[in-house]
């Protein structure tokens, strides 16, 4: 399956890798999807990605998810609507949509949270609740086709549920 996996600059550097390497051992394609700014981009930690393929150029059809990593990449998507705008579709065709620590952000900008049980980074709490969201504090949260978690800490649980999740399409 071909899952887009957002990225800008400051991401969470595991919370980009560890999905992403995860998904290609699992059988999908991870599918690099930026602002179109940059060729590539540069996480807190110091790793550096690759774009494949700019957000203006995205289509809901090509994609079976979306996965939105953390750190304060999220922040700088937001600048950018077809982010958001790419989840609520995606959302839309009842695939999945997965988002850890501040990339639920998206998710709240995609309007895609109402009544929906989720988990984040602590700190966005009330941006959840603001947006409609039932917040938890668990490791991952899965409501329909949105999948969440708070952290780093979380990956294993997280990609657990988001490969579980893929394997049932």
């Amino acid at each position: 399956m071909k899952i887009a996996v957002f990225t800008e600059d400051l991401f969470e550097d595991v919370e980009f890798w560890y999905p992403f390497y995860r998904l290609k051992e699992a059988g999908h394609r991870p599918v690099v999807v930026g602002s179109g700014k940059k060729d590539g981009h540069s996480g807190k930690h110091g790793s550096t990605n690759k774009v494949d393929m700019p957000i203006r150029d995205a289509r809901a059809d090509a994609f079976d998810g979306v996965l939105v990593p953390g750190g304060y990449a999220p922040d700088r998507m937001r600048l950018h609507p077809e982010f958001s705008q790419l989840v609520k579709e995606v959302h839309a065709k009842g695939r999945m949509v997965a988002s850890l620590c501040h990339g639920p952000w998206i998710l709240a900008s995609a309007g895609i949270l109402e009544g929906k049980r989720i988990t984040c980074w602590p700190s966005l709490k009330d941006d959840m609740v603001n947006a409609g969201a039932r917040y938890v504090n668990e490791e991952v949260v899965v409501d329909g086709n949105i999948i969440t978690s708070r952290c780093p800490d979380d990956l294993p649980a997280f990609m657990r549920e988001v490969t579980k999740h893929l394997e049932g399409r």
